[in-house]
C-alpha cells in the first residue's frame, strides 16, 4: 500500500490531538508526520507510533512534501497558511469554518455525500460538529423521503469550546461546592448547573452564527437550496458528545415502521429503539466512538398527516463531529487516488 506524507496544522489543540490518536487507531498509511502549531508551542514534544516529535511553527512556506494536511486551527490561521500549504502541493482537509461556504471547496460528510471529494481543487472543508452529527442521522431518511424541513435544537458539550471549555466548567463546580466566586471566562455566563442558549453571535434575525451552519451547511452538503431550518444551539454542562432534538417535516408521507428500518440500515448510525425503562441515545453511551446514536423516534402529533417525524440524537463531536470526519475524508482522497 502505497504511504503519504502527512502533517497536521493546529497538531497542540484538541482536535489536533484526536486527530493524531485516530491516524494511529485506523492505521492510516503514513510515510512521514510532522505536526505545526503556533510558535509558542513549537518545540513541544508529541508522541506518535511510539516515536517523539518535535512540534514545528505554523508559517508559510513550511508545507514542502506533505501530501496530506489536516486542518485544526483558528480561522485566521486558516486564511493566512492553507492557500500557500495549497499552492506547495498539499490536499488539505481544514476544520476551520473559514472555507465552508465557498462554491469551490467541497464541504463533505462521508456518509452523506463522499463523491463531492473529487471536485477537490487542493482544497476539502470539513463541517461544523452539529451538522455533522445532525446530517448523519438524518441522510438516510432524506433519501428515501426528501425532507422539506427541519427543526433542531442541540444541546452542545463544552468541549465544543476547546479544552478551556472542560476547565472551566470544572472549576466553577468545585468553587460552588465551595462557596466561592464564579467568574466565566471562556462562556459568556456561568456554565456549571446552567444552560447558555447562545453560541456565537447573533445576526439581524436572532440567530446565532452556530445556528445559521446547520442551514447554510446543510442545504450545500444536501444539495437542497430550499431545506429550510430554524435551529437553536444551546451549551449545556456536559463535558463531551452533542446531543440534537430534531423534527422533521418530509414532502411525501413516511411511517414510523420505514423510518426504523431505515436508520436500522443507515452509515454511521446506531438506531436505538426506546422503551419504557430501555436504552437511550445519551452523551455518557457516544462518547469516544464514531457512531451518531439515534432513537426517541415518534410522529409528529403537532402535525394532522403523516409527512412529520421527531428524533434524539447524538455523537461525539470531537471525534464524529471533527476528527474522525476528517480523516475519513482524507482516506476518501487516498482511495480517489489509487
Amino acid at each position: 500500500m502505497k504511504k503519504y506524507n502527512v502533517g497536521i496544522l493546529g497538531a497542540t489543540g484538541a482536535v489536533g490531538q484526536e486527530m493524531i490518536k485516530l491516524l494511529e487507531e485506523r492505521n492510516f498509511p503514513i510515510n512521514e508526520i510532522r505536526f505545526f502549531a503556533s510558535a509558542r508551542s513549537v518545540d513541544k514534544k508529541i508522541q506518535f507510533n511510539g516515536k517523539e516529535y518535535k512540534v514545528e511553527e505554523a508559517k508559510k512556506g513550511v508545507f514542502k512534501n506533505i501530501d496530506i494536511l489536516l486542518g485544526a486551527s483558528p480561522n485566521e490561521l486558516a486564511i493566512e497558511l492553507i492557500p500557500s500549504a495549497i499552492e506547495q502541493g498539499c490536499v488539505v482537509v481544514d476544520n476551520s469554518s473559514a472555507f465552508r461556504l465557498d462554491e469551490d471547496v467541497p464541504l463533505v460528510v462521508p456518509e452523506v455525500n463522499p463523491e463531492a471529494v473529487k471536485n477537490h481543487k487542493g482544497l476539502i472543508a470539513n463541517p461544523n460538529c452539529a451538522t455533522i452529527i445532525g446530517l448523519v442521522a438524518i441522510n438516510k431518511l432524506n433519501a428515501h423521503h426528501k425532507i422539506k424541513r427541519v427543526i433542531v435544537s442541540t444541546y452542545q458539550a463544552v468541549s465544543g469550546a476547546g479544552a478551556g471549555g472542560i476547565t472551566e466548567l470544572d472549576e466553577q463546580v468545585k468553587n460552588i461546592s465551595q462557596n466561592k466566586e464564579v467568574t466565566p471566562k471562556v462562556f459568556s455566563h456561568q456554565i456549571a448547573y446552567n444552560l447558555i442558549p447562545q453560541i456565537g453571535g447573533f445576526n439581524d434575525m436572532g440567530y446565532s452564527s452556530e445556528e445559521m451552519k446547520f442551514q447554510n451547511e446543510g442545504r450545500k452538503i444536501l444539495e437542497n437550496k430550499e431545506l429550510k431550518v430554524n435551529c437553536t444551539c444551546v451549551r449545556v454542562p456536559v463535558y463531551r458528545s452533542h446531543s440534537e432534538s430534531i423534527t422533521l417535516e418530509f414532502h411525501d408521507d413516511i411511517s414510523i415502521e420505514e423510518a426504523e428500518d431505515i436508520l436500522k440500515n443507515s452509515p454511521g448510525v446506531k438506531y436505538i429503539k426506546t422503551e419504557n425503562n430501555g436504552s437511550l441515545p445519551m452523551p455518557l453511551d457516544t462518547s469516544d466512538q464514531d457512531l451518531v446514536f439515534v432513537g426517541r423516534l415518534r410522529r409528529d402529533m403537532s402535525r394532522d398527516d403523516n409527512k412529520g417525524l421527531s428524533l434524539w440524537c447524538c455523537g461525539d463531536q470531537i471525534r464524529k463531529g471533527a476528527a474522525t470526519n476528517a480523516i475519513q475524508i482524507a482516506e476518501l482522497v487516498i482511495k480517489n487516488k489509487n
